[in-house]
């Protein structure tokens, strides 16, 4: 069952593991200030406040979100995703986040992404991944996300690095941690 994007904020985002799991992670590793950031998938946007609001763009296909996003996060810009094209110019972005996004898309349908993610990205720009992982010796946070996640597509790490290496791309791991009951990486991706 889909949260509304009401219910989405107040039990899975709520504001407080907001700050503590993506905001103070990516916090550690990034500083997106004057960045220009593209937010694949953003949802209700809960990335953008680490944005400056004239260089953050946020994507996701649920429209419902969209307006959430835009009702939480006023003077961020955010869109509804429609196709496998992204509406930025070729060369123009420093990130890319992908945040809990991957676990939901499988790898065959990703790969016109890794592909727009290519052509948007500048020399040097990098894909932020923050997902949800299997772990070798972690059966109960493994079976807990399984049950509890509606993504179809949580992967074990090395799973995830192949997606990007399809398309050329270069990883390197930054983290692992535990979020609740369940096992989180993070991982970025850059073009060689």
């Amino acid at each position: 069952m889909e949260l509304s994007p009401l219910f989405y904020h107040w039990f899975v985002r709520p504001d407080f593991l907001n700050n503590l799991y993506i905001k103070g992670v990516l916090g550690r590793y990034f500083n997106f200030t004057d960045q220009k950031v593209l937010d694949f998938g953003s949802g209700i946007g809960s990335a953008s406040s680490l944005c400056s609001k004239n260089h953050y763009i946020g994507v996701d296909p649920d429209s419902r979100r969209i307006a959430y996003a835009k009702c939480l996060n006023p003077g961020y810009n955010f869109l509804v995703l429609e196709g496998t094209n992204l509406p930025l110019k070729d060369n123009s972005v420093d990130y890319i986040l992908t945040l809990s996004v991957l676990h939901h898309i499988a790898s065959e349908d990703f790969l016109p992404y890794l592909s727009e993610f290519q052509r948007i990205l500048k020399p040097y720009g990098k894909v932020v991944v923050l997902e949800p992982c299997l772990l070798k010796n972690s059966f109960f946070s493994n079976y807990v996300m399984k049950l509890c996640d509606n993504g179809s597509f949580i992967r074990d790490y090395d799973s995830y690095i192949k997606m990007f290496e399809l398309k050329d791309f270069k990883t390197e791991f930054l983290t692992q941690f535990k979020k609740v009951l369940y096992n989180e990486i993070l991982f970025t991706a850059t073009i060689p």
